[in-house]
């Protein structure tokens, strides 16, 4: 095959590629019409009022009559909820590492680490809050708390995912531990890794929320409980509507990462 050969071929799939993802694209759209659709019909038709189920317009009229107020609290637990991803996500790579090193410490961190995963973060939430105050800094630590477990697992899978000839390879070429690591173990740890992001991306916005309804002035778990105390549900649904999109909108941004980085 010439290069102009193999440059037509990678065109011709990069067309491929982007017509399946715009007919993804269209697929997903078709649905989701089709499910406001009929929600605001099944309203409209049994007259439900609001205080039970708002119609997706009502919802609407409420987003953009006060599209300021939401604004500012999604971008707030937004900022809360991605600081405590990083922060998860960066000690769980550590944990796994250290524990890649040091195999002698694995049990009896991996035993500390389940400890902490298996605690309620409902029960913690009000004590973080007293300790920390009412600021950023609780919906941080609970986020990471909720994130950082199952990056410490898939990591750990994922460094010791190396197959044994490549093992063998680096052994044969007297390689340090550290160019193992790097050359081997980490490359093979990747797909483990975005793995875990699939599933901590949206769970760290869950853990801003929780952290925001057990104590916060402001934040989208602020607007939802306050809304809820009022009986207030249509606002209590345009809040839900943001972390519902924010979470979307993170995963398409870790997918998209993910493509990129494990382009293989």
């Amino acid at each position: 095959m010439t290069k102009n050969q193999g440059n037509a071929r990678i065109t011709v799939d990069q067309r491929i590629n982007h017509l399946a993802d715009s007919k993804d694209r269209l697929t997903i759209f078709i649905i989701l019409g089709t499910g406001l659709a009929i929600w605001e019909i099944i309203v409209r038709l049994k007259q439900l009022p609001a205080y039970l189920l708002p119609a997706p317009t009502e919802i609407a009229q409420t987003l953009w009559v006060q599209r300021l107020y939401y604004a500012r609290a999604a971008a707030i637990t937004s900022l809360e909820a991605l600081t405590g991803l990083a922060v998860g996500v960066g000690v769980g790579i550590a944990i796994a590492t250290l524990i890649t090193f040091w195999s002698s410490l694995e049990h009896g961190i991996l035993a500390l680490a389940i400890l902490v995963k298996a605690t309620p973060i409902v029960a913690i939430a009000p004590l973080l809050i007293i300790w920390l105050g009412f600021g950023p800094a609780p919906k941080i630590v609970i986020t990471a708390l909720m994130t950082f477990f199952p990056v410490l697992v898939n990591m750990h899978a994922g460094f010791h995912a190396v197959e044994p000839a490549v093992l063998e390879l680096f052994h044969s070429l007297a390689a340090s531990r550290w160019e193992v690591f790097t050359h081997a173990r980490w490359p093979s740890s990747l797909p483990y890794l975005f793995a875990a992001l699939r599933i901590v991306g949206p769970l760290s916005l869950i853990g801003a929320v929780v952290a925001e309804w057990a104590g916060a002035s402001t934040g989208l778990g602020r607007a939802m409980w306050l809304a809820y105390t009022n009986l207030n549900i249509p606002a209590l649904f345009a809040a839900v509507f943001c972390s519902a999109t924010i979470g979307v909108l993170l995963s398409s941004l870790i997918a998209a990462l993910e493509r990129r980085v494990i382009f293989w």
